[in-house]
């Protein structure tokens, strides 16, 4: 029979019920579809590779889910850089400095687990504040001594599973200089922020005393902006600094009062730490008025009927705006207004 995600499947959706029922599943409707999922894909393919890759992916996102589902409630900072960095360099002992600092502010750090920034990450936060998600390579990525042992370790086989595992939990990233695979993740959660596929979060870069991210910095502005290729409110999406007292306040000052922000239909909602009153309503309306849709407002409220799923958040003081779905670098500039008051 042809299965359906609508209750049109007669005995298979009464065993599906009775099967979770039996498990005890959370979020039964979710998990349902889950079971039909791959059950369709069962009926529609059968080509092994494909079959195998699905099954993997699952597999590995579960298991990022449960390592990572006991410490939800505290923000976490994902740390890219060199493997080939070594532990006599200058921005080795820079990296294990940030991260002891974010430590003391009460932030874990998620690496790749390799040699490198990403050991220097982990010596700094320390094992118990750390996690590794690592990748199987033949070469440069065995998981390093700190997070050898650790339970908040994992070893990918698809590097886009791990790149979710690095995004999905980091309320910041940081990078420091090092190869393709640090400009790949570089390149792609700047991307992200911009086209509002990742919540705006800090992109700060580390630089070391030879200026690796001011040449970037210099071929962005030269070759991109000037070309048309990027806007000039692109350049808010990051910061650079060598300095790692000021990269970790850069962290701390995004989160001063803003909390988070989802879309409620097309309604984009910000969540705060402590409210705003109307004078500083008037100034945000009359200093970023182009990031409002024509005709949309922003306003002053609370929790909207459709966010009932969060209850932990539903004490928390908004604001809501028509958001005009373009403007991700000038939606971080807004943000840093609102944590300037």
């Amino acid at each position: 029979m042809k299965l359906s995600f609508d209750r049109t499947n007669e005995e298979i959706d009464k065993i599906i019920d009775d099967l979770l029922r039996r498990t005890e599943a959370k979020q039964p409707e979710i998990i349902r579809e889950m079971i039909l999922t791959a059950l369709k894909t069962g009926q529609e393919s059968s080509y092994l590779a494909d079959l195998k890759l699905m099954c993997t992916t699952m597999k590995e996102m579960r298991y990022t889910n449960k390592v990572f589902a006991p410490y939800r409630d505290r923000k976490k900072v994902t740390i890219f850089g060199s493997a080939r960095t070594g532990p006599d360099e200058k921005i080795y002992r820079t990296c294990v400095n940030f991260s002891r600092l974010l430590v003391e502010r009460e932030y874990m750090v998620i690496t790749g687990g390799g040699p490198g920034i990403m050991q220097a990450g982990n010596e700094g936060a320390g094992a118990e504040n750390s996690f590794a998600v690592n990748i199987r390579l033949p070469f440069e990525q065995d998981t390093n001594p700190v997070m050898q042992e650790s339970d908040k370790s994992i070893t990918y086989k698809y590097f886009f599973n791990r790149k979710v595992a690095f995004l999905k939990e980091a309320h910041a990233v940081a990078l420091f200089p090092g190869g393709f695979g640090t400009l790949d993740e570089a390149m792609e959660i700047m991307t992200l922020v911009q086209t509002g596929k990742n919540p705006p979060i800090p992109i700060v870069m580390v630089d070391d005393e030879k200026g690796y991210w001011e040449d970037w910095f210099s071929f962005t502005r030269d070759s991109l902006l000037r070309r048309g290729l990027i806007s000039g409110e692109d350049f808010s999406l990051f910061s650079i600094t060598t300095d790692p007292e000021e990269a970790v306040q850069f962290i701390d000052d995004f989160y001063r009062n803003y909390h988070s922000l989802r879309f409620v239909g097309e309604r984009l909602v910000i969540r705060l730490n402590t409210a705003l009153d109307s004078s500083h309503l008037q100034v945000l309306i009359s200093e970023f008025s182009e990031i409002i849709r024509p005709g949309g407002t922003l306003q002053l409220t609370g929790p909207l009927p459709e966010e009932r799923d969060q209850p932990d958040l539903l004490t928390l003081p908004r604001l809501t705006l028509d958001f005009n779905r373009r403007s991700y670098g000038l939606l971080k500039a807004f943000i840093r207004r609102i944590n300037s008051f």
